[in-house]
């Protein structure tokens, strides 16, 4: 798929879509309920129907109408398939791999060999140190073990999603587990995340000078909503730095979500060439370089984790910008985007198959025009994003 965009000026009101970090984790919980949930606002990206398949095949059994979703855990645990697909959600694999290490049954774990790519050290660790199977293939993980309460040591430095599948994993037993987080810690702002979606249900967690402890716990039934998406809201609030008069509703001012740092630092990028960390917000990479290639140029700290997204975001981003003008440098653990005049052209821009590229590369294109092409990544967390465009006139035209 090829989206076309002309030059835009965009005005008007949207919904900003609903969190899919918010909603896997929503999900495995009602799932460990034993019960049945309700869940509202539900955006069925490709992100969340692999979480939901995956759900499936470990005895979630789901509802779905319009954006609700009906969960029954009643058997969840215990009827297991062979295996379940993963697609290319990182979230969905490294939740779900904690999850079959419950089972004590060989599941094999299948996705795309970018997927395969991304790092699981923290389970390989474990696997390892309780002698359980733990074979990586090209286009599948084997998992077989049986993960028991305890005291684990897990790196801060690391994607926090493995901290999050340990939490739901280990929350299932009555005996108390604790999981020490070695600092530095990026994405703190995903591990609290998790502790409030596990709070809805019940789960009582204390988290103290980098110790996660999980007390004994029950899991109580759930109904509620999922709240909108700070991460995804950011590619929209992103064309009012280009001087566009867009206003995004439905934003949850007391959020925990990392990524709503966005507010504040599109704020830097309008000012001046702004010096940006995104140690707990590495997916606000790709429009921060997009927003610094137009404005002031910026710097960005603690890029290293771009390089392990569905794309190396960083080497994709500086391929699509240069492009435009704009002179971008990439460095072990910092990249700087150095901003020139750009001029409207043909310009054809890649996806990387990165939905994030192809949002970011759209805000570009709104002020410059071009063809994204690959554009149906986007599918991946935000699949009625160029509709939006279009709501807020921008102009846009998709061909299949």
């Amino acid at each position: 798929m090829k989206e076309i965009i002309k030059p835009s000026k965009l005005y008007g009101e949207i919904k900003a879509p609903s969190s899919k970090s918010f909603c896997h984790r929503l999900l495995i919980g009602a799932c460990l309920c034993k019960g049945k949930c309700v869940i509202d606002n539900v955006l069925f990206s490709d992100d969340i129907l692999a979480t939901i398949d995956c759900l499936k095949a470990l005895g979630g059994r789901f509802e779905t109408d319009e954006d609700r979703v009906i969960v029954d855990g009643s058997l969840f645990l215990k009827d297991i398939a062979d295996s379940m697909n993963c697609h290319e959600s990182g979230s969905t694999i490294r939740f779900m791999i904690p999850l079959v290490m419950l089972c004590d049954k060989k599941v094999d774990l299948y996705g795309s060999k970018r997927l395969m790519e991304r790092p699981f050290d923290v389970y390989e660790d474990i696997a390892k140190d309780n002698s359980f199977l733990f074979e990586k293939h090209e286009d599948y993980i084997s998992v077989k073990g049986k993960l028991k309460p305890g005291r684990y040591k897990v790196r801060g430095d690391i994607s926090s999603q493995f901290i999050t599948g340990l939490l739901y994993a280990l929350s299932v037993y009555e005996e108390d587990s604790v999981i020490e987080i070695i600092e530095p810690i990026e994405s703190k702002s995903y591990i609290d995340m998790t502790l409030e979606a596990m709070a809805y249900y019940g789960v009582k967690t204390d988290f103290k000078d980098n110790i996660l402890t999980l007390n004994s716990n029950k899991y109580q039934a759930y109904n509620g909503m999922v709240e909108a998406d700070e991460s995804n809201a950011a590619f929209l609030d992103a064309f009012n730095v280009l001087g566009n008069e867009v206003n995004v509703k439905g934003l949850n001012p007391d959020t925990l979500q990392g990524d709503s740092i966005y507010h504040y630092d599109f704020k830097k990028i309008k000012e001046g060439k702004a010096v940006l960390d995104l140690k707990n917000c590495p997916d606000l990479g790709p429009i921060y370089m997009a927003l610094g290639a137009l404005n002031h140029g910026l710097i960005l700290k603690n890029t290293r984790r771009l390089k392990a997204k569905e794309c190396d975001r960083g080497m994709a981003m500086k391929q699509e910008l240069e492009k435009i003008g704009a002179v971008v440098k990439v460095e072990e653990n910092e990249i700087e985007v150095i901003a020139s005049p750009v001029k409207e052209g043909d310009y054809v821009f890649e996806s990387h198959n990165d939905h994030r590229i192809v949002m970011a590369m759209s805000v570009v294109a709104s002020v410059t025009g071009g063809t994204i092409m690959n554009a149906e990544a986007v599918r991946k967390s935000y699949p009625h994003f160029f509709e939006d465009l279009r709501k807020l006139h921008a102009k846009v035209d998709i061909e299949e």
